[in-house]
């Protein structure tokens, strides 16, 4: 098949988040398939002063009522895939994909509704006609839209999908700022009483086919408390909604090959293990004991990870022999709490506000148990990382976290990790307390929860089979 894959960022050449993953990750898993497959995303000024490309194609040009849009083609190979960069500077040479590092930029609505138009576009210029165009997210949620009202035949037998990583992240824009659509026919019922359109809202109504990125996810949004409040949009297109999980890249999270580990190790000998939590211990300051179990944080600060439930149980927490590790960026009030916190118990928590790959290897490495208590979870990467690595997941059971990590109550001889349900401090808290008591009371069935979640395996290869079938469902029947 023949697959446009149209996605905002790219690891290797622009990365925000965990989308940038998927979207190196599953072209690269297709590919390998047999299919055709071709990126296409902006030509950001990180890339554009990485890589010093040559224009492919002759200058393209869109209209959009009395306003000319001229913009270039660049092209080059993210192994083996072909990537298309749209090249509108304008746009898209600035500091940060969808903000300055403080707030979203202002003309966002316009950046992404001319990125899904121009992404079109490219594909005629270069000749590509696809079976199915994969649309990711809100930036590009408008694409299925754009193909419906194609004039020319070029896409004629295209199909679209479009891929929720995160609900919760909208584009809620005003629509006298969106170019190239008009409030004619059924689209002015997409318009709210505040003038407003959900990019993310038409990406649902007007694709072929609605996937998230697990499985668990996809029934979540179909119900009112998981739907982002779009629970009504979700029901319209029930049938038509699948999840599928993401997959891990494994060669670059091994512990018997990571790099940046002091001692490697692999699942018939943790011996090197403990060399990384005593390396771990030591860089955050905390003491080096292998006795007191380490449980480890990394993510964004945001009330979605879980903090609303976590802070208030914190001092609770802390007065059990542990030790915890908590690294990210985000929400200056947890900050200020989690430093707080910090400050009354530095023998038992560290904080750090920063983030780099070497201290999230180390992490994933060091610790006994990794903490994701999250409100809601489209997928989650971390888990997967810590299973491999033999940190056994501490989660709520939301999303991706209940499709990959199996509990100890619910199934004792294949148990990968500890969940609990309820979005409340009481439960987390039980929740890392049975963790806890399961590391001291019961220490060689601790290990062998380890060595059991080192091999369970969640691969790009799977992912691609379950897309290339979804796919098949897209395409006309004829």
């Amino acid at each position: 098949m023949k697959i446009l894959f149209v996605v905002s960022e790219v690891e290797d050449l622009a990365k925000t988040g965990g989308l940038a993953d998927v979207a190196k990750s599953l072209p690269m898993a297709l590919r390998a398939l047999g299919h055709d497959v071709r990126i296409v995303k902006p030509y950001y000024r990180q890339l554009a002063e990485k890589f010093n490309l040559e224009n492919l194609t002759e200058p393209q040009k869109l209209v959009s009522g009395d306003k000319e849009y001229r913009f270039n083609i660049k092209r080059l190979e993210l192994e083996s895939v072909p990537v298309y960069c749209i090249d509108y500077p304008d746009y898209f040479h600035r500091n940060g994909l969808y903000s300055d590092g403080y707030e979203a930029f202002g003309d966002n609505a316009e950046r992404f509704a001319f990125f899904s138009a121009a992404a079109l576009q490219a594909a005629k210029a270069v000749n590509f006609q696809p079976d199915v165009i994969h649309c990711n997210d809100w930036h590009t949620a408008l694409c299925p839209f754009f193909v419906k009202q194609d004039e020319s035949e070029f896409f004629a037998r295209s199909r679209t999908l479009f891929t929720l990583h995160n609900g919760a992240y909208q584009g809620i824009h005003k629509f006298a700022d969106i170019p190239f659509i008009r409030p004619y026919g059924e689209l002015a019922s997409q318009i709210d009483s505040q003038g407003n359109l959900n990019y993310l809202r038409m990406g649902l109504r007007y694709a072929d086919k609605i996937n998230a990125v697990s499985p668990n996810y996809a029934r979540e949004l179909l119900t009112p408390l998981g739907s982002h409040n779009l629970y009504q949009d979700f029901q319209l297109r029930a049938n038509d909604v699948s999840g599928i999980l993401n997959g891990c890249d494994y060669q670059q999270w091994d512990p018997a090959t990571d790099k940046f580990l002091p001692k490697n190790y692999n699942s018939e000998s943790l011996k090197g293990k403990a060399a990384c939590k005593a390396a771990l211990q030591e860089e955050a300051g905390l003491p080096v004991n292998d006795k007191v179990p380490l449980v480890g944080m990394l993510c964004r600060l945001t009330e979605q990870k879980g903090f609303g439930y976590l802070l208030p149980v914190l001092s609770q927490l802390l007065q059990h022999n542990v030790q915890l590790l908590v690294i990210g960026t985000g929400d200056p009030v947890i900050s200020d709490v989690l430093e707080f916190n910090a400050s009354q118990h530095p023998d038992k928590l560290v904080f750090r506000n920063d983030f780099s790959t070497r201290i999230a290897h180390l992490l994933e490495a060091g610790c006994d148990f990794f903490l994701m208590p999250s409100l809601f979870e489209p997928c989650g990467l971390n888990q997967m990382y810590s299973l491999a690595y033999g940190t056994i997941p501490i989660v709520r059971a939301v999303g991706g976290l209940r499709d990959t990590v199996l509990d100890l109550q619910m199934l004792p001889d294949q148990a990968t990790g500890f969940m609990f349900e309820a979005p409340d401090s009481s439960a987390l808290l039980n929740c890392v307390r049975r963790a806890l008591l399961f590391y001291h009371e019961y220490p060689q069935e601790f290990i062998a929860m380890q060595k059991r979640a080192m091999r369970h395996r969640f691969t790009w290869y799977d992912a691609a089979l379950n897309y290339q079938a979804l796919y098949q469902h897209c395409l006309p029947m004829d």
